[in-house]
């Protein structure tokens, strides 16, 4: 009698002890596989980004993480068996479709949840593009959208940078505005500082060759340095041996007068040898005109609404501190406000803010 009690006893103590080392559903338990499932398991975002939800079942607590820093989800763990996820995608600032995941995990079991954005779409090619003779076009912007595309990027720098200007070059404030399918680059004067934009096209990797062009609507007012140029990709050599070629300048004190010009070691204007040529362009800050560029391996030829103006030949040398354009350069868009040059003849502040107005701006290649 006293012997079957006792093994009854430990009988039921045994029974006991695999209850606690078997499977438990709560947070935390012993249950290592887990079970969890999601719904939807496909996630498709605009480009402009946004948030979907996503149901999560789960035996036991669970947790959720993202493939990609673009790619954020809420809440990160749970111990909730139901529960609602927040999968929340940024904005593709750039032309490409890009993938991700979130992944939901409970114990050792997961669920992936695939994530598809699509990037912006590119801007539609105006259908009356003139194309030079020779070439195709490789890149362009024609300003369409309401902000301006990924391949542009600010330059932020404080007063007197360079050239002794008096503007801050900022990302913001209200510098760039695109509507109406044109770029306005704005200089203007907030709280006694003045601010304006320098944007840069491609800079990363930039063209070797080509024919550039831009349709530009110049600003008015004694104090006004528009541009439309170009540096190199590699600026490595320091200025000017790295080179600089500039197919529209115009200072305001100056006006209707636009030039162009290239800067390199051998010629500049420190040493009053830059290769220059200007002439008076009639409307250029009441109009459009079309401001272009033709870089061979031979010869640098820039263009006002088609008529030739300047020319330079390569000498053949093989110098770069007479030629340094065998290399990428990018394309460069500002407008400065005083200076050396832009300053040269007064600043009139009462003319603020102006605009320089860009119609469009498109890179072509050779066939």
């Amino acid at each position: 009698m006293r012997k079957s009690m006792i093994y009854s006893a430990l009988f039921a103590c045994l029974m006991a002890f695999a209850a606690c080392g078997g499977d438990d559903d709560s947070p935390g338990g012993g249950n290592a596989a887990g079970q969890v499932s999601c719904s939807p398991t496909e996630l498709t975002f605009i480009a402009n980004g946004g948030e979907q939800s996503v149901m999560v079942n789960a035996n036991r607590e669970w947790m959720a993480f993202a493939s990609a820093d673009w790619i954020t989800v809420s809440p990160k763990n749970s111990t909730e068996k139901t529960a609602t996820l927040t999968v929340k995608v940024a904005e593709n600032g750039t032309y490409d479709d890009r993938e991700g995941t979130v992944t939901v995990k409970a114990g050792e079991t997961r669920q992936v949840i695939n994530v598809r954005q699509p990037g912006i779409p590119k801007p539609a090619v105006d259908p009356d593009m003139k194309v030079p003779e020779g070439y195709v076009i490789d890149w362009y912007d024609e300003f369409t959208g309401i902000s301006l595309g990924p391949d542009w990027t600010y330059e932020v720098k404080n007063a007197g940078w360079v050239n002794s200007e008096k503007q801050n070059y900022v990302n913001g404030n209200g510098v760039t505005e695109v509507s109406n399918g044109t770029l306005k680059i704005n200089c203007k004067k907030v709280d006694g500082k003045i601010y304006s934009a320098r944007i840069y096209a491609n800079k990363k990797n930039g063209w070797k060759y080509g024919w550039v062009e831009a349709r530009i609507k110049l600003p008015k007012g004694s104090g006004t340095w528009p541009a439309f140029w170009m540096m190199p990709v590699n600026e490595s050599d320091g200025w000017p041996t790295c080179g600089e070629i500039d197919i529209m300048e115009e200072v305001g004190n100056h006006p209707n007068y636009t030039s162009s010009s290239i800067h390199c070691n051998s010629y500049n204007h420190t040493k009053g040898t830059q290769k220059t040529a200007e002439r008076l362009t009639p409307g250029a800050e009441d109009e459009f005109h079309v401001y272009a560029l033709e870089w061979t391996e031979n010869y640098i030829q820039t263009y006002v609404d088609g008529n030739p103006l300047l020319h330079f030949d390569n000498d053949g040398a093989g110098n770069k501190n007479t030629w340094p354009f065998a290399k990428e350069f990018y394309v460069i868009l500002n407008l400065a406000w005083g200076g050396t040059w832009g300053g040269a003849g007064g600043i009139d502040e009462s003319a603020l803010p102006v605009t320089m107005e860009v119609d469009y701006v498109r890179v072509f290649k050779k066939k």
